[in-house]
């Protein structure tokens, strides 16, 4: 168990599904009381039946995160249900193929709003009421991407607002640390979830196509990022702030000019 997660309030946006709900199970089973909220209830109370199964507490609320008003309804009913947070997950995420010429300004607002906005506008809640946490010190964890840094075409609306929430952390990893509070980013690589497999990979043949391009081999598993998250929300990263943990099996760094030489990586 890592030190410091048992008995945290800890809230998670996009807890319904996929991520979200992963560490959502992983953090309430090992002594987390656990906040999550997202835009359809079903889902949410389905992770809470997984949550409580494994002998953790949970509660869900319906909540659209680029709403300011409702996500100030989802920090007073965390707070109510368990008192106020002392950690925050921004996992809500929204992502569709597209060519940036094709992009209507509605499909890229919807993007940037719960990405960026939606970041901003619950980090700023979560800031808000956790002079009132139980505990002294506490953590942001902002889950971003790779293409943060790299852009990607085909996804200019989500690389965007999720490099403005990689500038975002640095910004309050600074600004917020004399309030006992760390931010942090982590950056998945592909990854085994139902939506992005809908969305982003959806064929076999596209599959095969990136995992070749990924040194490892593979694509990131649930339990490949639920053990970074609980890490980097622990206390064991207690002197991590303003930092972005990669998890992406080698595929943003450059394969080399001469990849393709006789001479290839074995595998």
């Amino acid at each position: 168990m890592s030190r410091g997660i048992e008995g945290r309030v800890i809230a998670i946006t996009g807890g319904g599904s996929g991520m979200g709900r992963a560490m959502a199970v992983d953090l309430g089973r090992r002594g987390a009381s656990v906040a999550i909220c997202g835009r359809r209830m079903e889902p949410l109370e389905e992770t809470v039946e997984l949550v409580r199964a494994a002998g953790g507490a949970c509660a869900a609320f319906a909540c659209d995160v680029r709403d300011p008003e409702q996500v100030d309804a989802f920090f007073a009913g965390a707070t109510e249900a368990f008192g106020a947070p002392d950690s925050l997950v921004n996992n809500a995420a929204g992502n569709f193929i597209a060519d940036a010429i094709d992009l209507s300004p509605g499909g890229w607002r919807v993007v940037v709003d719960i990405v960026l906005n939606g970041t901003f506008y619950c980090s700023r809640a979560f800031a808000l009421g956790f002079p009132q946490a139980a505990r002294e010190t506490g953590s942001i964890l902002n889950v971003i991407a790779t293409y943060a840094w790299t852009g990607n075409p085909g996804t200019a609306h989500s690389a965007a607002a999720k490099a403005g929430v990689w500038n975002l952390t640095k910004s309050l990893a600074v600004e917020w640390a004399p309030m006992g509070l760390r931010v942090n980013c982590i950056a998945p690589g592909p990854t085994d979830t139902e939506a992005a497999s809908a969305n982003l990979f959806p064929t076999d043949q596209i599959r095969d196509a990136m995992t070749a391009e990924i040194p490892l081999r593979r694509f990131a598993t649930l339990e490949d990022i639920t053990d970074a998250a609980r890490f980097l929300l622990s206390d064991e990263a207690s002197y991590v702030t303003g930092e972005t943990l990669t998890l992406d099996g080698g595929e943003s760094l450059p394969l080399g000019m001469f990849r393709h030489s006789p001479v290839t990586p074995k595998g």
